[in-house]
């Protein structure tokens, strides 16, 4: 992405929060279909007739979206809502068109992936305001709010969240038992495991590591949660190359082919959790996501979830994993509906209906404790993580416009190279740093 992009997204990103300080209060008598283009200010409309609903995973959660909607029509019989269905893949690229093209829904779902994003070009209303008079306000998870301010690229809150995946350190408790090792639930003991757990003779490993498509973010997950550091950001320059994040990588990479199969340098998450299911290998590091895999490959009694190791003074520190929420487009003629909408769908008994099908942790608190919950361990686990007081997040800034690129294309070619030897762990993350700073600076440059 060229700088002159760069900055013209800033400039749209400024004169979208000083327009979202004004909240149009013009009644009109229905909801409309979602016409709006970004930079319209839509208005509250009467709270009744027709709101358009984006589901950003078609396919994949149109049945219990279908299911939500319903409940809410039942429960709101003035309200139609017009469900509209897009695939993940296109998601981004649909609100793109939208955004300059008109036909904006009145709300819809937008991740934190794609969040900067949607806001920097003027589309959303911000929704601070509407939470604290809100029956929700104080009933979502402080970290989730968090993730989704901090994703935003701000302080402003432009999405409610509804649900997040978590890292999730998946052991095969047969293998564990035999060898007689304690649960992976620190650093240390994680180690341990792997190391013990290694037979190269029987083509054995302790672990598996993410080397290829998506490594980046399983990696600094990695090095955060042994070094501590609680902060992406020191100042204007990131942490990501201070001296322990270099030592806890340094760690982290060693166990590659020495614990680890040399296949892992091109692995990506679909790869490693089919290796893992194999049964050869001790430990996997991936999100909640695998769960149904891995009960179809091993049976519910030879593995388990726990969240990512926690540090042995007994601190969690874990960067921040994509939340998935619902957001409230700018231009909406009908924003009245379209909020009730979002608190319906994000209330204690429609967020568990969601995240039990999605089989994610829940974004409301109340449903975070329902009987599910309870029976799915690894999302109980994930979930009591998420929210515990001694959980710190770190947040990795998804709100840079370089974010996806810096993390993807230009450095998991050089995290194979440190994989293999022909790259050290500084040097690593001095090329990471220098990259993330200077678009760090070019950011805060044009806010």
């Amino acid at each position: 992405m060229t700088s002159s992009i760069r900055i013209r997204r800033s400039r749209r990103a400024a004169l979208a929060v000083a327009l979202g300080s004004v909240l149009a209060l013009t009644a009109t008598a229905c909801g409309d279909d979602g016409s709006g283009s970004a930079g319209e200010k839509g208005n509250e409309g009467s709270g009744k007739g027709t709101i358009t609903f984006w589901d950003t995973n078609g396919g994949v959660r149109t049945d219990i979206w279908k299911q939500i909607i319903a409940d809410f029509e039942h429960a709101n019989p003035d309200i139609e809502v017009k469900y509209v269905g897009i695939p993940a893949a296109g998601a981004q690229s649909k609100y793109d068109t939208a955004i300059q093209g008109g036909g904006l829904p009145d709300v819809g779902g937008v991740g934190t992936a794609m969040l900067a994003e949607v806001a920097v070009q003027g589309a959303l209303e911000p929704l601070d305001g509407r939470l604290r008079k809100s029956p929700l306000n104080g009933k979502l998870s402080r970290n989730l709010v968090a993730v989704s301010k901090a994703a935003g690229g701000g302080d402003t809150l432009y999405q409610v969240p509804t649900s997040a995946n978590n890292g999730t350190l998946w052991y095969r408790t047969d293998l564990f038992e035999k060898a007689g090792l304690a649960a992976p639930t620190t650093w240390s003991k994680f180690y341990e495991a792997a190391d013990k757990l290694t037979d190269k003779g029987r083509n054995r490993f302790g672990f598996t590591i993410r080397g290829g498509e998506g490594a980046i973010a399983p990696a600094l997950d990695a090095v955060y949660g042994q070094s501590g550091i609680t902060s992406f950001w020191n100042g204007d320059k990131t942490t990501v190359n201070d001296p322990k994040n270099v030592a806890a990588l340094e760690k982290y990479v060693a166990l590659y082919e020495k614990d680890t199969p040399s296949a892992d340098v091109n692995n990506d998450f679909t790869k490693m959790v089919a290796q893992w299911d194999s049964g050869t290998i001790g430990m996997l590091s991936h999100n909640l996501g695998s769960y149904q895999d891995h009960l179809k490959a091993l049976g519910k009694d030879r593995f388990r979830g726990v969240p990512n190791p926690m540090r042995d003074d007994g601190t969690r520190v874990q960067v921040s994993n994509p939340v998935d929420g619902l957001s409230l487009f700018k231009s909406s003629k009908n924003k009245a509906a379209a909020w009730k909408f979002i608190e319906f769908a994000v209330s204690a008994e429609e967020n568990s209906k969601f995240n039990e099908s999605a089989g994610q942790v829940p974004a409301n608190t109340e449903a975070a404790r329902d009987a599910w919950i309870r029976r799915a361990e690894p999302t109980r686990l994930a979930a009591e993580a998420l929210n515990g007081g001694r959980t710190k997040i770190v947040q990795l800034p998804y709100y840079l416009p370089d974010w996806n690129t810096i993390s993807k294309a230009d450095n998991e070619p050089n995290f194979q190279k440190l994989l293999l030897g022909k790259m050290s762990a500084e040097e690593f993350l001095d090329v990471l740093a220098e990259q993330l700073n200077k678009a760090q600076a070019d950011w805060k440059k044009n806010h």
